[in-house]
């Protein structure tokens, strides 16, 4: 994809490597990506397709054992060759990033506020009574009732939604040009999962935000995104519009995600698995990672992988039988 005048955050041969010790194995295999201001870009596919690992990657969170190769472009500075310094002030500041369990992101020995306080000194140098009062703000920003008493609390004294609203709190204190949600609703029941997507929505209609949305849920993104690539096996085999890839998917793998969600209308229908699992990354099949999963498969599938190839302006897939 060409990179657009509006791009906030552009991705281009991102590679992974893990040492593991006893050989080096790849877990991201060249993604490019675009997010442009404002956006909300939904990120889908099975468990170990490696969706996390690419935001990790562009913030340098991964640890000493990967190696990261390729661009990842902000402000026209290359993040993956950026010292840690620089790092330290991307994080937090132009991008936030939100985990599926806040339980294990806040600090259980810390009260709320020392939590909001330290990341509003860190990204905005406010302290005292001006850090307090904007933690109060945040936290009634993000529906948590009684703010002053809140921030006294510890994290067990709260409920999992509330503690996932103190964590989007915690990552708006930086006011980020970029907020990553990296399964932010999956360890919390439907109705608080509606009220932190809807919120979620509605910080992004009042500060213009872009959002990336990780999710296996194609239902989540399709009600709060409006473009999404799939993912499968460390690389992006569908890039398009929401609406595109829920009218004429085009990828078999895109397909057979669509055909395992239930439909709320019409007559019932038994769904579609997709037979198998997503392979190892060390353990790759030659050719398109998908083909022995795929009812479509031919000879030519297993000889090389597939390359990403325009269907459109804005879609695109990696399949030689799309």
């Amino acid at each position: 994809m060409a990179q657009g005048t509006d791009a906030l955050v552009s991705l281009r041969g991102l590679t992974v490597d893990f040492d593991t010790g006893k050989r080096i194995v790849r877990a991201l295999h060249g993604i490019d990506l675009e997010v442009r201001r404002g956006e909300a870009l939904g990120l889908v596919g099975e468990s170990g397709c490696g969706k996390s690992i690419t935001w990790l990657a562009a913030l340098g969170l991964l640890g000493g054992r990967a190696r990261i190769g390729g661009e990842v472009r902000l402000g026209g500075r290359n993040l993956v060759s950026a010292p840690v310094t620089d790092l330290e002030k991307v994080r937090g500041r132009r991008i936030a990033m939100i985990f599926q369990d806040p339980s294990s992101s806040l600090n259980p020995v810390h009260r709320i506020g020392r939590q909001l306080g330290e990341a509003l000194r860190l990204h905005r140098g406010l302290q005292g009574r001006a850090a307090d009062a904007e933690a109060r703000r945040l936290l009634d920003r993000v529906g948590i009732a009684d703010a002053g008493r809140r921030l006294g609390d510890f994290p067990h004294e709260l409920s999992g939604g509330m503690n996932q609203r103190v964590m989007i709190a915690m990552a708006l204190a930086g006011q980020p040009d970029l907020l990553v949600a990296d399964e932010p609703t999956t360890a919390l029941d439907a109705t608080i999962q509606a009220q932190i997507l809807e919120l979620l929505a509605e910080i992004r209609r009042d500060t213009g935000m872009a959002l990336v949305l990780i999710s296996h849920d194609l239902g989540v993104v399709s009600e709060n995104t409006e473009r999404v690539c799939v993912m499968y096996a460390g690389r992006i085999v569908e890039d398009a519009p929401i609406d595109t890839v829920f009218d004429s998917p085009a990828h078999p793998y895109t397909r057979g995600l669509l055909a395992a969600l239930p439909e709320l209308e019409g007559p019932r229908r038994a769904l579609v698995p997709i037979a198998g699992v997503v392979p190892e990354p060390s353990n790759l099949p030659p050719g398109c990672s998908f083909a022995p999963r795929c009812d479509r498969r031919i000879p030519a599938c297993e000889a090389a992988t597939p390359p990403a190839i325009p269907l459109a302006v804005d879609h695109r897939v990696a399949c030689i039988r799309p």
